[in-house]
């Protein structure tokens, strides 16, 4: 009758232990990535420098992952909003206090470790959400939907001005996910997508440097496209089985293959087998973490849960794409893969969250339970 006994036989262990074979992969991936990721600064001489780093943020991670994965539902409501009030204090300070890289200023410096706020603000922003609407539906006179809203534009707007379309991207469609999932009417989401179309071609016009990236994308022969070139070279170059471990020649042209192009590293040194089980795994997350998030009776832990397993499959399909060149690239992380330490316990949160809410509780479940698609909010 313990916490951890309790814990243990309520939690998915069919989910922890995909997410814990990902992590593995992760620092497993980092070993072989390793001198990309010294060319990026030759100052450093231990060849494993960023592995041992990231066997530091993986752990951490796990700690996150686990001890998230304990809260109660009213817990993890409590954890989000923090986050995500803490996430928006912290961006609203980058343009002040922040890191300025490749011209974004997305990190700020705490000593050894670059902390980048949206990250944390993802999983709080669809756990508040997702809250706001549940509140909404109980008819109260709780205006959750238009609180949910406000947040959503603030983030959103403190996102655009650092820039980061990519995650912006991300979290807006995570968002509209969780709106419709929460009984929106299709009138609505029409609405909200023409918006959300307008929204990004105003994007294209008032960021140049989106407008770089889509002309690599679509004009690659008028462009420098080495890094991107590279990583496609690897994929192909690793075949079915792999070049073979440690072997793998590309990680040594292009500095940032440890990080959003982790994943043509492990293709071309193990093969499209490694990467067959990688994808498998977030497939098996999503789809299994969405069936359990069906069968909740609780209207805010049904759309909490679909969300934040929506977001991390979304993730994950916006760096693969990018590695095998069919989106243009994002600088999105692969979640529990890529080197970084504020990927690393912003996923920890995350699924941390979606473990909790997930659980089996008295009342959480009942026969035949699914989503409630025909409430209204408006």
């Amino acid at each position: 009758q313990s916490l951890i006994a309790r814990w243990f036989w309520t939690v998915d262990r069919g989910l922890l232990g995909a997410a814990l074979t990902l992590v593995a992969l992760g620092v497993a991936l980092s070993f072989a990535s390793s001198p990309a990721a010294i060319a990026a600064d030759e100052s450093i001489t231990d060849p494993f420098h960023y592995s041992w780093r990231m066997m530091v943020f993986s752990t951490m991670g796990l700690f996150v992952m686990l001890s998230a994965s304990l809260l109660s539902p009213r817990g993890v409501r409590r954890i989000a909003v923090l986050a995500l009030l803490c996430a928006i204090v912290v961006m609203a300070a980058l343009p002040f206090i922040g890191d300025t890289v490749k011209g974004a200023a997305r990190w700020i410096n705490l000593g050894p470790f670059s902390l980048q706020p949206s990250e944390f603000a993802k999983p709080g922003l669809i756990v508040f959400a997702a809250w706001m609407f549940a509140e909404a539906q109980k008819g109260q006179g709780v205006p959750g939907v238009t609180i949910a809203f406000g947040f959503y534009a603030l983030t959103v707007s403190l996102l655009l001005i650092q820039p980061d379309i990519g995650q912006t991207l991300l979290i807006t469609t995570t968002f509209m996910a969780v709106f419709f999932m929460a009984g929106v009417p299709f009138k609505w989401m029409a609405v909200l997508a023409s918006l959300g179309m307008a929204g990004l071609v105003s994007l294209y016009f008032v960021f140049g440097h989106m407008r770089d990236r889509l002309s690599r994308f679509f004009s690659p022969e008028t462009t420098d496209t080495h890094q991107i070139d590279s990583a496609s070279e690897a994929i192909r170059a690793g075949g079915l089985l792999g070049r073979g471990i440690g072997e793998g020649v590309m990680k040594r042209r292009v500095p940032d293959l440890h990080t959003d192009f982790i994943y043509s590293v492990g293709a071309e040194e193990f093969g499209l087998i490694l990467s067959l089980i990688m994808i498998s795994l977030y497939a098996f997350i999503v789809i299994r973490g969405m069936r359990r998030a069906m069968k909740l009776t609780d209207p805010f832990e049904q759309t909490a849960a679909a969300g934040l397993f929506m977001l991390i499959g979304l993730q994950a399909c916006i760096n693969v794409a990018v590695n095998l060149n069919l989106i243009p690239t994002k600088g999105m992380t692969l979640p529990f893969i890529s080197y970084g330490g504020s990927s690393m316990l912003a996923m920890g949160l995350t699924m941390g969250f979606a473990l909790a809410l997930t659980r089996r509780r008295p009342g959480a479940y009942e026969p035949g339970a699914s989503l409630t698609m025909g409430r209204r909010l408006l």
